[in-house]
């Protein structure tokens, strides 16, 4: 069987290291899907949900705030400042979050105030969605 290698990466620390069948994630200009010898491609990715299907037919969610991905025919590298595991989302925690940016927001007294709150709220939105996607998924 046909696999690729792919790592998950954070700032913190390595989020997930394995053999998979595909994965897809939100790319810069859309939805991107990766089976094995891929041709090569670096791109920004959005924040979203990383599925990975497993080898044995099994998923894995990872959520990712953003970052860089790099594919090579038997590999796919996710560099993410921020990247949680699916099983580790937690929506009581994402929600008082994006409680927070919506205050931040309303509270702007600048642009840059404004754009920092609004791009919080943007990757809680992403986060929150992930966690829908993972929950569906169980």
């Amino acid at each position: 069987m046909n696999t690729i290698h792919v790592d998950v990466v954070s700032a913190e620390e390595m989020i997930f290291s394995g053999e998979a069948r595909f994965v897809a994630l939100p790319g810069e200009a859309g939805e991107l899907g990766i089976f094995p010898r891929h041709t090569p491609l670096i791109t920004r990715v959005k924040p979203g949900s990383v599925r990975i299907e497993m080898a044995d037919g099994s998923e894995e969610f990872v959520f990712v705030a953003g970052g860089i991905i790099e594919v090579q025919p038997h590999c796919v590298t996710v560099l993410s400042d921020t990247a949680i595991r699916g099983k580790d989302l937690d929506e009581e925690k994402a929600n008082a979050a994006r409680e927070i940016a919506l205050e931040a927001q309303k509270n702007a007294k600048s642009d840059i105030d404004l754009a920092v709150a609004h791009a919080e709220l943007s990757m809680l939105a992403a986060q929150l969605a992930a966690l829908r996607k993972f929950q569906h998924n169980r």
